[in-house]
């Protein structure tokens, strides 16, 4: 065939979508709106280059839509490569320990500054786990009242780091650069 007009190809390619989607579809797992995308996205280049077609343009479209379909694939594994890169890096234990270390350690300085008996609620009840009924059996007091004290002393915590880290404690102290204002 010598070159083809776009109207000519269009309607022959037109005549075999069906057939032409359900080639795509069977070969991307049967995902009808996967099948669809390529199918169109084949069309269109292929009207673009209607002028290069020189043997059948159905053969020829089933060319084009193979080589779609690795593109799609080679495409998807690249994104999914990147994907679990950035999975990897940001889930690395690395970093949540430094992070951990780094955010502790400023609130574990302004922790010191409170009153011992909501230093000593904090330590024991959110650092180190321990229920607030056996705290408030160890320390003789009631349940209620050892509430009311972890209550007051996260409060008075969450001040003293507002007013320590300023904006480092309003972002989440991602990047904490108040040690030097404690």
């Amino acid at each position: 065939m010598d070159g083809m007009t776009q109207q000519k190809l269009a309607d022959t390619l037109v005549a075999s979508h069906r057939e032409f989607l359900a080639f795509v579809q069977r070969r991307v797992g049967g995902d009808r709106a996967l099948a669809e995308e390529i199918v169109q996205e084949a069309l269109v280049k292929s009207l673009e280059r209607s002028d290069e077609i020189r043997e059948s343009a159905v053969g020829w479209f089933y060319r084009v839509l193979r080589n779609a379909i690795i593109d799609r694939a080679r495409r998807a594994a690249v994104q999914r490569g990147r994907l679990e890169a950035l999975a990897a890096e940001t889930s690395s234990d690395d970093r949540d320990d430094e992070l951990e270390r780094v955010v502790c350690a400023c609130v574990a300085r302004l922790a010191d500054t409170l009153k011992p008996e909501y230093a000593d609620a904090l330590k024991r009840i959110d650092v180190e786990g321990l229920a607030v009924k056996d705290y408030a059996g160890e320390t003789g007091i009631t349940a209620s009242n050892a509430g009311v004290r972890v209550h007051r002393a996260r409060q008075a915590l969450r001040e003293r780091v507002a007013k320590a880290c300023g904006t480092c404690a309003t972002h989440g102290c991602l990047d904490c650069h108040c040690q030097s204002h404690t």
